[in-house]
């Protein structure tokens, strides 16, 4: 007995120790990576959906994995991630599930939906998924008032607008092409939370594309289940689709413009 406790002595000796206990701050950054990590399940759950085309369940699951995309940067700065988890890349986090969320699942949408007819929606789909990689490639995507040079790959927004608008196959490819060759182009587009000029104009901007969004979600869920029960169910809303064309025509642009007016928005005085 002796001998066997002895051993089990010298094996626990042998376990490494953390030098440091776990302290407060290290532990609310490392939750904060957590949080980004969620992204990961929510694009799983999106994945899940779109192989089963259910695709208003799909832009629910990616409009999620964008709200926790939207607030995790904001809360990693108010709480020194960096500095506090030096050994930790949030952004590296981020970047991961961005690709999947922004790029691999709106692609795999676009060519399952087939809308575009099957050559043109594989095309674009590896349009998408191609330009878009070299981009992530980019260690100076971001200027330094923190606009993004070229497109930066938000085709989950791309994709949920063609699904919506339906402008047909042409159009669609059309649309896909131009900011496929946008990504390489040196022309300014919007970070509407980091970028300080116009940030009020720009984030109720934002806001009101999210609320669009959603209404036309919801309006779609309605019209499935409508349909369901026996009943007619209408289909997205002339003033739901014009809204998403309108604020997302000006986050797509303003970036642009206010790279070529660079006083526009400055403070005075």
């Amino acid at each position: 007995m002796k001998k066997a406790a002895t051993a089990k002595k010298k094996i626990a000796d042998r376990i490494p120790r953390p030098k440091k206990k776990v302290t407060w701050p290290q532990a609310r950054a490392f939750s904060v990576h957590l949080l980004t990590a969620s992204g990961s399940f929510l694009a799983f759950l999106s994945l899940v959906a779109a192989s089963e085309e259910r695709w208003t369940a799909m832009f629910w699951w990616l409009g999620l994995a964008l709200f926790v995309d939207g607030i995790d940067g904001p809360i990693a700065r108010k709480l020194d991630v960096k500095e506090v988890l030096p050994t930790w890349s949030g952004e590296m986090l981020d970047n991961i599930i961005d690709y999947v969320t922004y790029v691999l699942i709106p692609a795999f949408a676009l060519y399952q939906r087939g809308f575009m007819g099957e050559g043109l929606s594989f095309l674009s789909a590896a349009i998408i998924v191609v330009s878009s990689a070299i981009y992530y490639a980019d260690t100076g995507m971001k200027t330094k008032e923190n606009f993004f040079k070229g497109f930066p790959v938000v085709w989950n927004m791309i994709v949920f607008t063609l699904f919506v608008i339906e402008p047909g196959q042409w159009l669609s490819f059309g649309v896909v092409v131009v900011a496929g060759i946008l990504t390489f182009l040196p022309i300014n587009f919007l970070h509407p939370v980091r970028v300080a000029r116009l940030r009020p104009i720009n984030l109720t901007v934002t806001l009101l594309w999210c609320a669009f969004g959603a209404l036309a979600l919801a309006q779609s869920a309605l019209a499935q289940f409508y349909d369901q029960i026996g009943v007619i169910g209408d289909q997205v809303g002339v003033f739901a689709k014009i809204g998403i064309i309108a604020t997302g025509i000006y986050l797509f642009c303003i970036g642009g413009v206010m790279q070529f007016f660079p006083n526009l928005g400055l403070k005075r005085g």
